[in-house]
């Protein structure tokens, strides 16, 4: 340290253990000369200085610059012979406090549980780097996994389970491997859960938006107690690896708490609008009715109960379809909605594959659908919601991109290949804001490359319950045969910059390996490769407007990021690339509810985002009230205005 407060706070801390100081050639020479030898407090210091090329050392000096040059560095006040030797020996501590006397500090810095009150709490983490944390909840998953889980549709809170016509749900780590079972929908089940549903929205809108708010957080408060269970249930059924789960977890309970808090904002009152003298006019959000919520299998839990939340938090009823791929999350996460209590007939679940979505949207009583999955199913229900007839109804739909990551000359390669390893290849790959292409300006792309692949190397790939994997399975074996055969054509046509070999212990699973491939233009992409592939563009300097004009002409439009230490650079970008969403000098996955509002445009999706202040408003309708007041006496209000005098008139 060159600073003499820390100096001093570590040579009280250390007491009698050893211990040694250490500061930059160059620097801090005249404070430890009043620190080192015999005669002084006798601590040693070791001298270091940084070693390396132009390259290498620029940034590390221009970052020593900026912190020690500026106008609050220690190092710069010691410098300053006008500084008062008051001002730098003063107490940090007893500064707050005097300021805070003084009511100078008056808003304490939050707990990360409470930066977002008082609308609502934030959900809470497990520190699963800390191996006393997996340790004490290892059992708790492994007794949720004792037992296979039996499943069926839920329909009016009862579980239609038969037990005689059940299909087994295999693990994709490892197909041998069963994590329960599943009893498909029949055709009364859709009938009587639709019926229901209908029946049951007028009540469910009646209901007071804070009663729906508070039994979404009584869920949220739910789905916390039961975290390691829902946990271990979305490893084993997904895929996903201990730290992903742990994160769809926290997002599910965030999606319940905003989206409660939403409803208090926008539903609780109606808004009154400016009038003339003799009428009122507010304006009402009410439910549409019954809603179909269409969900994917990459985020079985937290998609699932976001779309569910918010069509319930808006005052509509909702029959929620998983994905085929993962059942036993959802109907886990109906349960523990149920028991919030949310009443039954309010929140449905019907399990089964394509065909039973599309005899959902057929329903005349169906007023709305959400979904969340491929753009070529998108515009199948789309496409059968207009042929239907009957009234428009709302479509919200999220669907995935040909997502892309910018890095230009100024970016930091080492920051550049640790955000993009992270948004090409955590979840397998199978989030759909992952990066699916690389654009590396050339002047960065020769000492970018080969970090990259020692990067995407260095990855482990196991059984996803283990903290150490980073690369579990993808889905099943049609999404592994399908990415297979693109790496298959990428070696054919790109170049290969890595392939990890697959370990023998994963054979048995749907494993498919990272790999990155230089490819000459983003054209040689035809749709989307939902998987752990990266494909990395090069392009010359000044060429920046083409390679955004390549991303537009994909007309997918979700996620873009973009590593430049130059602020038009960003601005540039951001004015021109259609996207929903861009991410500057960091990885473009893990979208915060509330925070980070997600969702894109073109074939990425139709809005609004989910998670944001727009979104429970699409899942409403708006009434407003008009009422002629001079039927009942006159305008109270206007005979209790006050008459205020005019100083640019006669004052009367």
């Amino acid at each position: 340290t060159h600073n003499a407060h820390t100096l001093a706070a570590s040579y009280v801390a250390a007491g009698n253990h050893p211990f040694e100081f250490q500061r930059l050639h160059g620097m801090g020479e005249a404070l430890y000369e009043q620190i080192v030898g015999p005669d002084k407090l006798g601590s040693a210091c070791r001298i270091y200085a940084p070693v390396g090329g132009h390259e290498d050392l620029l940034p590390y000096l221009v970052r020593r610059l900026l912190e020690n040059g500026a106008n609050t560095s220690f190092v710069n006040r010691l410098a300053d012979d006008e500084s008062p030797v008051n001002e730098l020996v003063r107490d940090p501590i007893e500064e707050v406090e005097r300021r805070r006397a003084e009511g100078q500090l008056t808003r304490p810095i939050p707990r990360p549980r409470d930066i977002y009150l008082p609308d609502r709490s934030a959900s809470s983490g497990l520190a699963l780097s800390e191996p006393d944390v997996r340790a004490a909840i290892y059992p708790a998953m492994d007794e949720a996994l004792s037992e296979p889980i039996v499943a069926g549709p839920v329909v009016q809170g009862e579980a239609r389970i038969d037990e005689t016509a059940t299909e087994f749900v295999l693990c994709p780590h490892d197909r041998r491997e069963r994590v329960g079972s599943i009893t498909q929908t029949r055709p009364e089940d859709i009938k009587a859960a639709i019926e229901s549903g209908a029946a049951f929205v007028h009540e469910w809108e009646a209901t007071p938006a804070d009663r729906r708010a508070v039994l979404l957080e009584q869920a949220a408060d739910i789905f916390e107690r039961d975290r390691t269970r829902l946990m271990a249930i979305i490893i084993r059924e997904a895929g996903k690896t201990l730290t992903a789960a742990h994160d769809e977890v926290r997002e599910a309970v965030d999606f319940l708490r905003y989206y409660a808090a939403e409803a208090r904002r926008l539903f609780a009152a109606p808004v009154t609008l400016k009038s003339p003298t003799g009428e009122t006019n507010t304006l009402h959000l009410r439910g549409r009715g019954l809603f179909a919520s269409i969900c994917p299998w990459n985020f079985p839990l937290a998609i699932f109960t976001g779309q569910a939340a918010a069509a319930l938090a808006a005052g509509n009823t909702v029959i929620a379809k998983p994905a085929e791929q993962t059942p036993l999350t959802a109907f886990l996460a109906v349960e523990l909605l149920l028991e919030a209590g949310i009443p039954p007939a309010a929140l449905q679940l019907l399990v089964g594959d394509g065909s039973l979505g599309q005899a959902l949207i057929r329903d005349q009583r169906i007023a709305g659908v959400t979904f969340t999955g491929s753009h070529e199913t998108a515009s199948i229900i789309a496409r059968n919601l207009s042929e239907r007839g009957g009234p428009i109804v709302p479509f919200i739909a999220e669907t995935g991109g040909l997502n892309a990551m910018i890095a230009d000359s100024s970016a930091l390669p080492e920051q550049v290949v640790r955000d993009c390893v992270r948004s090409a290849y955590d979840s397998a790959g199978q989030r759909c804001s992952a990066t699916r292409i690389l654009f590396l300006q050339e002047e960065v792309a020769g000492p970018t490359i080969p970090m990259l692949a020692g990067a995407v190397t260095a990855l482990e790939i196991g059984d996803p319950m283990d903290f150490a994997t980073d690369i579990g399975p993808v889905i099943d074996e049609i999404s592994q045969d399908q990415l297979d055969a693109h790496k298959l054509a990428m070696q054919r046509t790109g170049r290969e910059i890595v392939d990890c070999p697959l370990p023998e212990f994963c054979r048995n699973g749907s494993y498919v390996t990272p790999a990155a491939y230089e490819i000459d233009s983003i054209d040689a992409l035809e749709r989307e490769v939902f998987g752990p592939v990266l494909h990395v563009v090069r392009y010359s300097a000044g060429r920046l407007d083409d390679v955004i004009a390549a991303i537009n002409r994909t007309r997918f439009g979700l996620t873009i990021g973009l590593h430049s230490r130059i602020n038009s650079v960003a601005d540039y970008v951001a004015n021109t690339a259609r996207v929903g969403n861009l991410y500057i000098n960091r990885d473009q996955i893990g979208a915060v509810v509330g925070v980070q509002p997600f969702g894109g445009e073109g074939l990425s999706g139709t809005g609004p985002k989910a998670g944001g202040p727009n979104y429970l408003m699409r899942f409403a309708t708006e009434r407003v009230r008009t009422t002629d007041i001079t039927a009942t006496g006159g305008n109270l209000d206007l005979l209790r205005a006050t008459v205020v005098s005019d100083p640019d008139t006669d004052g009367t």
